[in-house]
């Protein structure tokens, strides 16, 4: 057996000896993962906890609701007015750590009622780099991060996805729409909709792994290098460019980087 699937069988055995789990579930690769590997092991005592916010586009929120249908599993809709959190809204530099600690403390305490030991969520070991203040929240609360203790990676999670038939194997990265506001600059349900319909625009283009980030007025546009072309083609740079100016971006550019997880990290780090 190679290392791979040595990891997995790790994980399932942390997973069968926690008896029941809640699995905090977004649609995402690594939570699909992680709750399709409880549920096929325990069954009805893994259920999967899904949360509502403004953060979470409503594209996330429908395929998580078609995933859980589709593999016959029990899914809790969790609301939540992320955005009355006390410091949310400023979006400080530890503003994923109010948000998480907010959210994985509701996800804990329907867990408690409900007779489930503890809640899950699916950090992998690719995800202990970076500036993610969210993870302290975690470990404060006691949250369970299976997929990190068995040390399994992305790339890992995307092949046994598909060796499982998931169709997440080869989703792009998500992260909330949080994290495309520079810090410090106030978040607003009118923002976070315009960065969510610019995102649902591109997608819907056939650009797959990117992100429009929103600094006032102007939206930055992350994409992969290899996509640079396309974008900035006359035809669909105009289409683009009168998209983002209808939902109110008064300002369209393309970052030359291109697309990075936690580009918005990168004067503090």
């Amino acid at each position: 057996m190679d290392a791979t699937h040595l990891k997995l069988q790790a994980l399932k055995a942390r997973l069968s000896s926690l008896g029941s789990v809640a699995v905090a579930f977004s649609s995402g690769v690594d939570s699909s993962f992680l709750l399709k590997v409880a549920h096929d092991l325990l069954g009805d005592r893994a259920v999967a906890l899904t949360a509502r916010a403004p953060f979470f586009p409503a594209r996330e929120q429908e395929e998580a609701k078609a995933f859980c249908r589709r593999e016959g599993i029990r899914q809790i809709l969790l609301d939540y007015d992320i955005l009355s959190v006390e410091g949310v809204r400023e979006n400080p530099r530890n503003r994923c750590y109010l948000c998480k600690r907010a959210i994985f403390t509701g996800l804990l305490r329907w867990a408690e009622e409900q007779g489930f030991p503890c809640v899950a969520e699916g950090s992998n070991l690719d995800d202990c780099g970076d500036y993610r203040p969210g993870m302290r929240a975690v470990a404060e609360l006691g949250i369970q991060s299976p997929l990190r203790e068995a040390e399994l990676t992305k790339a890992e999670i995307r092949l046994l996805s598909k060796e499982l038939g998931l169709p997440t194997w080869d989703k792009p990265s998500f992260a909330c729409l949080a994290s495309r506001f520079v810090y410090g600059e106030t978040i607003t349900r009118e923002k976070l909709s315009m960065v969510e319909q610019a995102e649902q625009l591109l997608l819907e283009m056939g650009f797959r792994q990117m992100r429009v980030r929103i600094h006032g007025t102007m939206a930055r546009i992350e994409l992969l290098p290899e996509d640079f072309p396309r974008l900035i083609s006359p035809q669909v740079r105009e289409t683009v460019c009168k998209g983002c100016k209808a939902l109110g971006f008064s300002y369209v550019s393309m970052d030359l980087m291109g697309y990075r997880t936690g580009s918005m990290n990168d004067p503090i780090l």
